[in-house]
């Protein structure tokens, strides 16, 4: 092939090869049975399509929120360069990360290891999204349809959910739970890259901003996670996230 050619060729697939899905560097997690209990409690908690415009009960709540974001977003910026699509992306996953009881920081962490901040991000195992969800996830709790895990709630939403499950499972064990939403549970490669990502990620606004009032269908507020040890025993209960609680 001519040196010609060869330049015209890589002008036609360079922006190709931009769109195509990256393949992510994230494990995958394993499909387990559920309980017909814990899958309809999971199915009940993605279902909820409540927007994540969180709504506050005093100034105070809501201004911690606001220094939150707008801090955040110029940290991020380098990753995700769009003022717009960078809000939404943070008021989105603040909202999933408090309806399931998490601290914004311990899904950032998942987000920045597993994919990048990659929307589209694919692993080697099928794993999809931000949070790189399984799509076996779908077909257990979900509409059965893959493909809207490239959807950015809808993918933050999944991956909150099961992350949580995954805490209840291990009894609040943080580091154990992280190893099985990334299919390694046992070993401490991911669980310390998600703490060391996490840890980049904190923000005392995010802690003291209270968690948005839930739907209707949701029970009242609990306290958030704040401990940053690397094997902590966060006082999560299966029973306040089933039902919908935080």
């Amino acid at each position: 092939m001519s040196m010609r050619r060869r330049l015209l060729t890589a002008g036609v697939l360079a922006p190709l090869m931009s769109l195509a899905p990256r393949v992510a560097r994230a494990g995958a997690q394993v499909e387990e049975p559920l309980a017909d209990s814990v899958r309809g409690a999971l199915s009940a908690a993605i279902a909820n399509s409540a927007p994540p415009k969180p709504a506050f009960d005093t100034i105070e709540a809501r201004l911690a929120y606001l220094r939150w974001l707008g801090d955040t977003s110029t940290r991020l910026q380098r990753r995700k360069a769009e003022h717009i699509t960078r809000v939404e992306f943070l008021e989105t996953l603040w909202y999933e990360s408090k309806r399931a009881g998490l601290e914004p920081a311990l899904v950032l962490g998942p987000v920045q290891v597993e994919s990048g901040f990659r929307k589209y991000a694919i692993s080697s195992a099928g794993a999809r999204g931000y949070m790189q969800v399984m799509p076996f996830w779908t077909r257990l709790i979900g509409d059965g349809d893959p493909a809207s895990l490239f959807h950015m709630q809808t993918n933050l939403r999944f991956g909150c959910v099961i992350l949580r499950h995954y805490l209840d499972v291990e009894r609040g064990d943080l580091f154990m739970a992280l190893g099985r939403y990334n299919g390694s549970r046992g070993r401490p490669q991911y669980p310390n890259a998600v703490f060391g990502a996490r840890k980049a990620w904190l923000h005392p606004m995010a802690e003291s901003a209270q968690p948005p009032r839930p739907p209707q269908d949701f029970g009242t507020a609990s306290p958030t996670p704040s401990s940053a040890s690397t094997r902590s025993t966060l006082s999560f209960t299966s029973s306040s996230m089933l039902a919908g609680r935080w």
